[in-house]
């Protein structure tokens, strides 16, 4: 072969193999984050094994990124210990609607207004954890640890089939997405299935396995764990999207822009103008848990609009504006 055709035919490979890879990233999403498949698995299979295909044909065009990069490697030796550019803050507790009102007194007061709107989602009984985005791309993941210092557990993170490794949206130079890992009530009734009839001791509750999950020394068990992923927070970036602007100035927007990135957040995600309407929300789950396909431990209550957020500022490890 003349060095222009292998040329020619790595050129056509390469947008060969971007087609497939883009293809698939889609057709993840749909699967995995919207819950709505638009391809039966035959067909998304045969796209998944061209891809293979393609790239052991090429070898150069293997990239960290591409879908079929999501379990490889050897079992590591341990886990390396990573300091935390932003601490991840622990939340302070409120038991009713009277304290949650409290709670608001005490903000309205130090903001010297009460005209704020807070945004209330469940709270998750998984393993908060931190992704970080480069030009896009995911780079590292590491669970929050003591608040200051998490374990890199990149490897166990990018078998996580919802964790999309290319953000689908204009992004910062490099960003920090905060979300919580956990395991349904589905996967962890078939884990035990399975450790039941091997005769096994079953697994206790689903955070406890979750967390062992994501702290395996080889991915490939981590893989078929079935751990999901719900994104909550924006953490700390650098540069902004095109134009200098900031993805977020509330925390809706910044749920909605991981969204559109296409990382899954809560749907029952609620924005409320007063306390009271956030304190019927927060009653409500209370008999509502069960109805939900994985665990929760209350209601997390966030002021919505960022510059309050960095007025309030933190006491000890809390933030007062959460």
């Amino acid at each position: 072969m003349t060095p222009a055709r292998a040329k020619h035919d790595l050129t056509s490979a390469r947008k060969r193999a971007e087609d497939l890879r883009s293809q698939i990233r889609h057709h993840d999403h749909r699967y995995h984050v919207l819950n709505q498949p638009e391809i039966g698995d035959s067909e998304y299979d045969r796209l998944y094994r061209s891809l293979v295909d393609l790239e052991a044909e090429h070898p150069s065009l293997v990239t960290p990124e591409s879908p079929t990069q999501r379990v490889a490697g050897e079992p590591s030796e341990g886990f390396e210990s990573v300091e935390h550019p932003q601490p991840m803050l622990s939340l302070g507790n409120v038991f009713d609607g009277d304290e949650l009102r409290e709670w608001h007194a005490r903000v309205a007061r130090l903001i010297e207004r009460d005209d704020f709107a807070l945004v209330c989602e469940p709270k998750i009984d998984g393993l908060a954890i931190s992704l970080i985005y480069r030009d896009g791309r995911f780079e590292r993941g590491v669970t929050r640890g003591d608040g200051l210092r998490g374990d890199d557990i990149t490897p166990n993170l990018r078998t996580i089939r919802s964790i999309p490794l290319v953000l689908q949206t204009d992004a910062p130079r490099a960003v920090e997405i905060r979300g919580e890992i956990y395991l349904s009530r589905a996967e962890f009734d078939r884990l035990n299935e399975q450790r039941a009839d091997a005769g096994e001791q079953l697994y206790m509750n689903p955070r406890n396995t979750a967390a062992g999950s994501l702290r395996q020394l080889d991915p490939a068990i981590t893989a078929a764990r079935g751990l999901d992923i719900f994104a909550y927070q924006i953490g700390w970036m650098e540069g902004g999207l095109k134009g200098g602007a900031a993805p977020a100035a509330t925390q809706r927007e910044a749920l909605q822009w991981m969204s559109d990135a296409g990382l899954p957040t809560n749907p029952h995600t609620e924005r409320f103008e007063s306390v009271d309407a956030a304190a019927e929300f927060c009653a409500s789950w209370a008999d509502r848990r069960s109805e939900l396909p994985y665990d929760i431990d209350g209601v997390v209550v966030k002021v919505d609009d960022f510059s309050l957020q960095r007025q309030l500022g933190t006491v000890g490890r809390d933030p007062r504006w959460a």
